[in-house]
């Protein structure tokens, strides 16, 4: 499959590195396509380096691994026509770093950047998955024992259906990814990240995270 990964950052490189590692045909999305750095990491794995313009209009599914600040400007860099009919796999987080740390959330409550994603580009089937975990474990779960989950939420059944199959091609079996439901269920995961910030602090390191254990139903 061709896969555009916007974002070059760490995020970024994780998901693309294990994407092509995989045998798909990955381009890494950059604001420029002559970015010195990006160029040298691609090039040393097997990754393509284009504008995100040009990412985007050469895959066949995107995932927005920008700053959550930035990924509403990123995407309309790229154009709704682009973008249209393709499953938008959006792992970035809302986070304003503008006071320092732990950072606050941009928005939250009553909306999620995941949603502001799905009304500014309507035609786009977004996915919110994958925000919930540090890079290592998104592309390699087996680093934290045991069948903790991810959470994905979004409008589209079947766009959360191409999800679930490539989260399998990182090691994370269908009956680990909890469906939250609609693409407001962002809102749930995205406010999680202040808990997951303290827990990091306290661990003093970021390979943890959850697991979902019931009892039976009433």
């Amino acid at each position: 499959m061709n896969i555009a990964v916007l974002g070059t950052g760490n995020v970024g490189k994780a998901l693309s590195g294990a994407l092509a590692a995989a045998g798909h045909v990955v381009t890494m999305g950059s604001r420029t396509a002559d970015n010195e750095a990006a160029l040298a990491w691609t090039a040393d794995n097997g990754v393509l380096l284009a504008t995100f313009a040009d990412a985007v209009r050469a895959s066949e599914l995107v995932i927005n691994a920008t700053g959550g600040g930035f990924s509403i400007e990123v995407l309309k860099s790229v154009g709704e026509d682009a973008l249209a009919g393709k499953v938008l796999i959006d792992v970035a987080n809302p986070l304003d770093f503008s006071k320092g740390f732990p950072p606050t959330l941009s928005v939250c409550n009553d909306d999620s950047l995941g949603e502001q994603i799905q009304r500014e580009f309507p035609s786009a089937l977004v996915v919110k998955a994958l925000n919930t975990l540090n890079c290592e474990l998104m592309v390699n779960p087996s680093k934290v024992p045991g069948d903790h989950v991810l959470f994905i939420a979004g409008n589209d059944a079947d766009a959360k259906a191409k999800t679930v199959a490539l989260l399998w091609e990182f090691g994370w079996p269908a009956e680990r990814v909890l469906d939250l439901g609609d693409i407001s269920a962002a809102r749930a995961t995205e406010m999680y990240l202040p808990l997951w910030l303290r827990l990091m602090q306290s661990l003093g390191h970021a390979n943890f995270n959850i697991s979902v254990l019931t009892g039976n139903a009433p």
